[in-house]
């Protein structure tokens, strides 16, 4: 990438994170209030749905590209494809910060607009597997792209109970896929990253602790969303789309958390759409450690994560699956120093 060309994309970023700020600033002065539960962080009644900053900058951007860069555009269905199904996403994400939607509407919605991407070509059809080689998926990858799709969306979206948490390691990671993107000459994915990148950064200064407004479904789902596409985008870095890893490396503290949550609560035979306390950033918060200090951590994740992804790329087609290992040894060491807080607190799984 040319010198000037680079300062071309980071002034027009810039741009983008001012109209993002200007956003957010208008969602605190018209306000849609998040009133504290039993089950929140906050305590006094505060604005919700400052994602809608990010959603307009993306979209603004996307836009911008479309009609005039075609050289950073994948096929125009695919293009127009991604664009419809996250607006759609974040407007019935938009609608339930508003209006608290039926889980089931939520899903249907999230059902929906993961089937526009995956029937606009968008999907994840080969695959790179230790010690058994290129495997072809065939319609197997159809229902694991669409499975990806609304599993990213929601894990996100489960992860967004702390000031600043998600808001900054969705910043850091979308500045380490645009870095790879634009490494590997995916255009495409370096764009819509930047894009994504210059939304949060627009966002967050608002949402640090104490958070003047927080993301909102409308940020976290549709951010869920846009990261689990671009992953399946990625995939075309490599012809065995191995490459596909490279955003689930990204947001592993986000994907991990979630998943273990997730799988703790099933064992304990919770109802799982029931509102909780017990992921571990809530449980590291509530055994005493500070709000930014869990945040911080978990931008940490994302910077060590982001270094990861830069090393993949020079490893070779049979060890790249295994980059993960290294990331999950860090949450599985985060995993036993928040038992240790419990532990210390009397805190239980409940």
């Amino acid at each position: 990438m040319q010198f000037h060309a680079l300062i071309e994309h980071l002034a027009f970023a810039t741009v983008l994170a001012t109209l993002s700020a200007a956003v957010v600033r208008l969602m605190i002065a018209f306000p849609i209030l998040d009133h504290p539960n039993g089950r929140s962080a906050h305590s006094n009644p505060t604005p919700r749905g400052g994602g809608l900053g990010v959603v307009v900058a993306f979209v603004i951007g996307m836009l911008v590209l479309f009609l005039t860069a075609r050289f950073a555009r994948i096929a125009e269905m695919q293009f127009l494809g991604v664009i419809l199904a996250a607006v759609a996403i974040a407007a019935v994400a938009l609608l339930d910060d508003v209006r608290n939607l039926s889980a089931r509407l939520r899903l249907a919605a999230q059902c929906g607009a993961a089937l526009v991407a995956v029937g606009s070509g968008l999907v994840v059809s080969r695959l790179a597997l230790p010690w058994i080689g290129v495997t072809d998926l065939g319609l197997v990858g159809v229902v694991l792209t669409l499975v990806w799709i609304v599993g990213c969306t929601n894990a996100v979206n489960f992860m967004d109970g702390l000031d600043g948490l998600v808001g900054g390691t969705l910043l850091l990671a979308a500045l380490a896929l645009a870095l790879v993107a634009a490494l590997q000459g995916g255009w495409f994915v370096y764009a819509a990253a930047l894009f994504v990148a210059a939304g949060f950064a627009g966002f967050l200064p608002f949402n640090l602790h104490p958070a003047r407004i927080f993301m909102g479904d409308v940020g976290s789902q549709f951010a869920g969303f846009i990261f689990a596409v671009l992953a399946v985008a990625a995939a075309r870095f490599d012809g065995q789309q191995v490459s596909f890893l490279i955003v689930p490396l990204l947001i592993f503290g986000l994907l991990f958390d979630a998943a273990f949550t997730l799988a703790r609560r099933a064992l304990m035979r919770e109802r799982l759409a029931e509102g909780h306390r017990t992921h571990l950033y809530q449980l590291a918060q509530r055994s005493g450690m500070p709000v930014r200090a869990v945040a911080a951590t978990h931008w940490g994740f994302a910077a060590f994560h982001g270094a990861l992804a830069l090393a993949f790329l020079d490893m070779t087609p049979s060890t790249k699956p295994l980059v993960v290992l290294p990331a999950l040894a860090v949450q599985l060491l985060w995993l036993g120093y928040v038992l240790r807080r419990m532990r210390r607190a009397g805190l239980g799984w409940r």
